[in-house]
C-alpha cells in the first residue's frame, strides 16, 4: 500500500512539474493543481493509513487515526482552490492583454535598441 502511494505521490509531482514548465498559460494551471493533489495527499498519508481506527484516543484503544493531517489537507484544498481562481485571473487578463497565452513573451525588440526620437 506504502509503495503505489508513494508512486501515485510522485507521478502526480512528475506530472505536475512537467506541466509547469510548458509555455502556455492553461497547461500551467494544470501543473499548479496536479501539484497541489500530490501535496495533499501527501499530508493525508502522513497520517498514517489505519483503516477502522478511531479518529480519538480512547481507554482501552491502542490505534487511533490522527486527525490533524486531515484538517491539514481541508485548508489545504481552500487554499489551493483560491491559488487556482488567482492563476486562472492572471491568465484571463494575460490573454486578453495581449491575445496571446505565451507564459514568457518574446521581446519585440531582442537587440534593445530603442527607437528614433524616443527619449527613455
Amino acid at each position: 500500500m506504502e509503495l503505489l502511494l508513494a508512486t501515485a505521490i510522485g507521478a502526480l509531482t512528475a506530472a505536475g512539474i512537467y506541466m509547469i514548465l510548458r509555455l502556455r498559460t492553461f497547461p500551467v494551471i494544470i501543473g499548479t493543481s496536479l501539484l497541489s493533489y500530490a501535496v495533499n495527499v501527501f499530508l493525508f498519508a502522513s497520517g498514517r493509513l489505519a483503516l477502522n481506527a478511531p479518529p480519538v484516543l480512547r481507554d482501552g484503544v491502542e490505534v487511533y487515526t490522527d486527525p490533524l493531517p486531515q484538517a491539514l489537507v481541508l485548508t489545504a484544498i481552500v487554499i489551493s482552490f483560491g491559488m487556482t481562481a488567482v492563476i486562472v485571473m492572471f491568465a484571463v487578463g494575460s490573454y486578453l492583454s495581449s491575445d496571446d497565452d505565451l507564459v514568457n513573451d518574446p521581446d519585440p525588440d531582442p537587440e534593445g535598441e530603442q527607437p528614433e526620437g524616443e527619449v527613455v
